[in-house]
This record gives C-alpha cells, structure tokens and sequence, in this order.
C-alpha cells in the first residue's frame, strides 16, 4: 500500500493524467478488497472461526472470486476503442451438452441407462371421476394433502414407470417382428431375451414377471409354449401377446392382440375400446362393478362378419382385471368385464390392470391343453413336509429366482433342472405351487385382449402403459 502511494505521488508530479487515473483506481481496489477481508476476518472471529486452517484458506478463496466478479464488471466499462487501454478477455463459460444415448434396434440397452437421471416417463394422465364425497378433479389436483402424498410416493411411481418404459420398447420392436410362419416358442424367447435386457434383469430386484403369453384364436389366456412346442403362426391366427415385468415387485402388466387379415378389424376395435372404456370409468372410489358393466355395453354393442356370417362379440365373463400388489401379479380385487360383479371400490395408490377379452364363440373359457403357467401360493405360509428330494430341490429353486411371481416351464429348463415334473406335480398337488393352464373358449372361435396397467394417484389417474400403438 505504501508503494503505490510513493508511486502516485511520482506519477502527479511527472506522469500522465491516464497514468494518475490507472493509480488511484488500483489504490480504490486495494482498499476495497482490504475492508472485505478485514470484514470476513470479523465475522469469522464473531462465528469462533480459526483464522489459520482450511476455514482461512475458504475466506480468501472467496475473496477471490468476488475479486474476479469486480474485474468482470469494471471489463464492461472499459472503452475498447481506447488504444491506450488493455483488452481484457471475459472468461466464458462453457455449456457441456449431455448428450442422451439413442436405443438400438433391436432394442438391447437397459432402461435405467438411457435415462441417467433415473427419473422415468410418465403415462397418459388422466382426472379421476367426481367422487363420493363430491371431490371433482380439479379439487384433486390442488388439494396439498393429495400432493404430499405423491411426493412421498415417488419412488413407488418411479419403479412402475420405468417398467412402463420398458414394455413399450419391447412390444414397439416384437409388432414389427412377429410375422407367419414363426415358431412361437421362438416368438416367446425373442421378446423375453429382449425385455431381461432392458429390465436390466436382477434377481428379484427386476426382471420378467410372468411368462410371455402367446395365446391363439379360441385360447385366450395362460399359453406359453413348452420345450419341444413345434407351434407355428399362421396368417389367418388371432395372436393375444401378454408379457408383464417387474421393478422392485412393481409389476406391469400389459397385453395386445396382434393379426395379419384385415377381417378380424372390428373384434379387435371391439376389444380395445371396450378396455379403454374400463379405464376412463376407473378412478378412486369407483365400484368395481359399474366398471364392468360400462365395458359389457361397449364390447356387445360390435359384430363381426367372417365369410358371410355374423357373429356377436362377447365379453369372457369369467376373465377379469384385477388389482397388482407387490410382488403378486393378482392382489385380490377383481375388476369385472361384465355387469354384477365385485360391489368393492377402488383406493387411492392402487395398481390396477384392466383387461378386457371379447370372443366370438359362448364368452366362457375352460383349462384347456398342456399347462406351462405356474405360480407359487401367495398365501401358504405353513411349512409343509416334503419327502421327495427333488421337490425340495425345487421348492428352492423357485424361492431363488420367482418368489411369488409366476413363471413357466421353459424357465425352469432355463436354469439347468432336470426331470423336475414329477417333483412340480407334487408341489402343485400339496398346495405350495399353483397351475395355471390355458383357457379356451370353444374349438373354432376367435379371441382378442387388450389390456393397460393404470395408477390410481391421489391427484390424478396415470395409464402408466399408454403408448403410440394402443
């Protein structure tokens, strides 16, 4: 400080005025900077703050910064047309683009790596009905406990969505895959090989959640093909592609209706607007069975004509939605695809999968051919006593890898076992494992499904599946 004054007192008597100017303005800086420091030093000593150790180093470090904020400032003032002046260059920061990783065709880059942010997208939205109490949507959507209740929930959203995410780039590919002539056990390897890779399969943390059904003309639900299943596609099929995966145990559940002849048009119109009709109806304190009854009077109002015959579409009375809890694919309500059904009402944070399936033969299925579907019994919690090795074995190997979830012979192979029938008849036959083999309505009908999975949140109602194609 004692320098530049000698050096302004020099520059008064033989300097230039420019000179002098430059002097007194380094002088005001020194000043200021002094006070700021003196200043932080202050209030360090009033906080307990140590002027030695790293708490020092903090303070001095931001004077600088503030040092360099003046300087940027004082650049804004300078006369650039002035030559006598330095230019000083701005420092400017640069902006990195993130650049967000495209999916492959196939598709084959798990979902939690293209979105890094692990924040995952949300389906269609939609408001819930007036309810009971009077409640419109609007109400919802501004209520702060209902907000506080979603944000406490997010994680729970997250996993659904991110599952949600995975269908849909899974199923987007397998429509543009599946032609005739294809085998359907290679049809189901494909699109399992394809959705483990964009779960990021896991263990039971993610992974598949029931096996892939492939379901044909009359046989509606619970077909997957066993090992040695020779099954081809063909043209005239009507093809139900049923697959559903998991996050956490936060299932979703979601299925299409896939045909290559333009004559089966209005079943499948039938079907989709019928399971669209169930999901605008659904809402928080909705009664299951007024749901039901809106899709019977949308799905029996179609007719399809098939060489030269009409037949009436009708609702598979005896297949229904249902509500998903953790880990458990059926959580115990049943939504109804017919009028006087289940009087329960609908809650708020439940998982639904609204189903529907029309047919064009009595609208009733039957268990029909091989079984290949199988399911752990969510409620035996009793130990029961195995004498056969192998169904210990077994029993282990499905506690291992499927829990509660569902899973089908074509797994089990997968894993390595062997000759394990008669040890999976003899868990089925004690209760501890559930079959579930196909059901089919009569020999020489057709059968369409079309199903969503939907979230009901406090605010609002989330179709978490909703896609392009359907």
């Amino acid at each position: 400080m004692a320098d530049l004054e000698k050096e302004l007192d020099k520059l008064t008597t033989n300097g230039t005025e420019d000179q002098v100017q430059e002097t007194t303005s380094k002088k005001k800086k020194k000043n200021k900077n002094k006070s700021k420091v003196g200043d932080n030093q202050e209030n360090g000593q009033l906080n307990g703050t140590k002027e030695d150790g790293p708490e020092k180093k903090e303070v001095v470090e931001e004077e600088k910064v503030v040092e360099d904020g003046e300087d940027d400032e004082e650049d804004d003032n300078v006369d650039e047309s002035d030559p006598k002046k330095p230019k000083k260059k701005k420092n400017k920061k640069k902006k990195k683009k993130s650049a967000a990783k495209q999916q492959t065709d196939p598709p084959s880059i798990p979902i939690k790596d293209l979105f890094t942010n692990h924040i995952y997208p949300v389906g269609e939205y939609q408001e819930h009905p007036v309810s009971l109490s009077g409640m419109t949507a609007k109400e919802r959507e501004t209520n702060a406990e209902k907000r506080a209740i979603e944000t406490a929930n997010f994680d729970y959203y997250n996993d659904v969505r991110q599952a949600a995410e995975s269908h849909r780039q899974t199923r987007k590919y397998m429509q543009s895959y599946i032609k005739p002539g294809m085998k359907m056990i290679d049809i189901c390897e494909t699109l399992e090989g394809i959705s483990r890779k964009l779960i990021a399969e896991n263990g039971l943390e993610a992974g598949l959640a029931f096996p892939t059904g492939c379901s044909l003309n009359n046989c509606a639900a619970h077909y997957t093909p066993n090992a040695g299943d020779e099954t081809v596609l063909n043209y005239d099929d009507v093809c139900k592609i049923d697959f559903g995966v998991h996050v956490n145990g936060r299932i979703v559940d979601c299925a299409f209706t896939l045909t290559f002849d333009e004559k089966y048009n209005q079943l499948l119109k039938a079907v989709k607007e019928a399971t669209n009709t169930g999901i605008r109806t659904a809402g928080i304190d909705v009664r299951l069975c007024d749901i039901g009854e809106a899709i019977q009077e949308v799905m029996e109002s179609y007719e399809l004509e098939l060489n030269g015959k009409t037949y009436p579409i009708k609702c598979v009375r005896n297949l229904n939605g249902h509500v998903i809890s953790q880990y458990r694919i059926h959580g115990g309500k049943t939504v109804p695809i017919v009028k006087g059904g289940d009087p329960d009402r609908m809650e708020e944070n439940e998982l639904y999968a609204i189903e529907t399936f029309g047919s064009t033969g009595k609208g009733y299925v039957v268990d029909d051919m091989e079984c290949s579907h199988y399911m752990k019994n969510f409620d035996s919690n009793h130990y029961v006593p195995l004498r056969l090795q192998k169904s210990k074995q077994l029993l282990n190997v499905i506690n291992k890898n499927f829990g509660t979830l569902a899973f089908c012979r074509r797994w089990v192979d997968r894993l390595g076992e062997t000759r394990y029938l008669m040890a999976l008849k003899d868990l089925c036959d004690k209760d501890i494992v559930c079959p579930y083999p196909p059901l089919s309505d009569i020999k020489g009908c057709y059968t369409a499904q079309y199903e969503h999975t939907i979230l009901l949140k406090p605010t609002s109602k989330e179709v978490v599946t909703r896609g392009d194609d359907y």
